[in-house]
């Protein structure tokens, strides 16, 4: 299934919109009823409005309704070979843990990983009280 979801992210890398930096990024959300919703980033000249291929995938399946999901898969490249891992910002990671726990698979273009690999500590509600 993560070698399917990680096409989808690669594919999803077709639509953005990257005319500063030239590194397309797709990301393919795995939510738990088996449904998929990709992203990608979108760039800005005003380059702090520019919204990650991942955050714009979970806000995507949030709009949606859907707020479980089962995996992550992320692929960027500058070219046409996608072989490399594109690991995810902080930011879209701290958005990732809003919704999934540590455990939360990751997958790149070198294999599977854990929300907590990149992430071992998040800022949560626990925080908020």
């Amino acid at each position: 299934m993560y070698d399917e979801l990680f096409k989808a992210a690669v594919k999803a890398a077709e639509n953005a919109y990257c005319r500063y930096s030239g590194f397309h990024v797709g990301a393919a959300l795995l939510s738990v009823d088996g449904r998929i919703f990709t992203g990608c980033n979108v760039e800005n000249s005003s380059y702090s409005l520019t919204l990650c291929a991942e955050r714009n995938a979970v806000f995507k399946a949030v709009s949606e309704g859907v707020t479980a999901f089962s995996a992550i898969a992320i692929a960027g490249s500058s070219t046409s070979d996608f072989s490399k891992p594109c690991v995810p910002c902080g930011s879209c990671l701290q958005v990732l843990s809003e919704f999934c726990g540590k455990g939360f698979p990751i997958i790149l273009a070198d294999g599977a990983y854990r929300l907590s690999d990149f992430l071992p500590v998040s800022f949560g509600k626990e925080y908020l009280r």
